[in-house]
């Protein structure tokens, strides 16, 4: 991607609402608000606020760069639907950012990424270390990865009592700078799972259909 090109980031993959402004590597603006619902509502105003914070508009961006997760099935939906819509609308590259990426940015290497994926899983992602792909896997399987590695991540605490390394910087910052390094002419962002969601089939019998006979 060319480096001067502005780039609006945002991300709802947890309980919040974050997005960033950067040009030519530079943060314009950053914000997060902690949110455990009402995301869907609040994106689109909160980049506009961020758009005209900087005195920039919908017209001035050169690409759009979304996290994609994994986190909150619903929350990745939002913010990816969004990324896809405005960077159709705007006939800009949209690129996605995991949250791996988005943590290892500006760490040292070898480094482990680790997210909680409750009840006795985590995620984990190794950047100069294995597992060089992002897994889910149990708790005690992703302490054989430890070594001599620095760990990140929410899930850090559940593999090591060592102190993690707390992020770089803000989530939608990392994921600008992160997309930034990207070539941004790829695939449309899409939802990162690494598990099928929770929801369930429901239970209940379905409607009794009647034929004409």
């Amino acid at each position: 991607m060319p480096p001067d090109r502005l780039i609006l980031a945002f991300d709802t993959s947890a309980a919040h609402c974050a997005a960033a402004l950067v040009l030519s590597g530079k943060v314009l603006i950053s914000v997060q608000e902690p949110m455990a619902k009402g995301q869907a509502e609040r994106l689109v105003p909160l980049l506009e606020e961020v758009l005209a914070s900087a005195v920039f508009g919908w017209r001035d961006l050169g690409a759009i760069a979304v996290g994609v997760g994994p986190g909150n099935f619903t929350g990745i939906r939002i913010a990816v639907a969004a990324a896809r819509g405005l960077a159709l609308g705007l006939n800009i590259p949209a690129i996605g950012v995991t949250q791996f990426e988005a943590l290892a940015h500006g760490q040292p290497r070898p480094l482990l990424v680790v997210e909680d994926a409750r009840r006795g899983m985590v995620y984990v992602q190794g950047f100069g270390t294995l597992p060089a792909d992002a897994a889910v896997m149990p708790v005690e399987a992703a302490k054989t990865f430890l070594h001599a590695a620095a760990v990140t991540g929410g899930g850090a605490a559940l593999i090591t009592d060592a102190p993690a390394l707390p992020p770089a910087m803000p989530v939608a910052e990392a994921i600008a700078h992160v997309a930034a390094m990207k070539p941004g002419d790829g695939a449309r962002p899409a939802p990162f799972y690494l598990r099928a969601a929770d929801a369930a089939p429901s239970r209940d019998p379905g409607p009794v259909i009647l034929d004409d006979a």
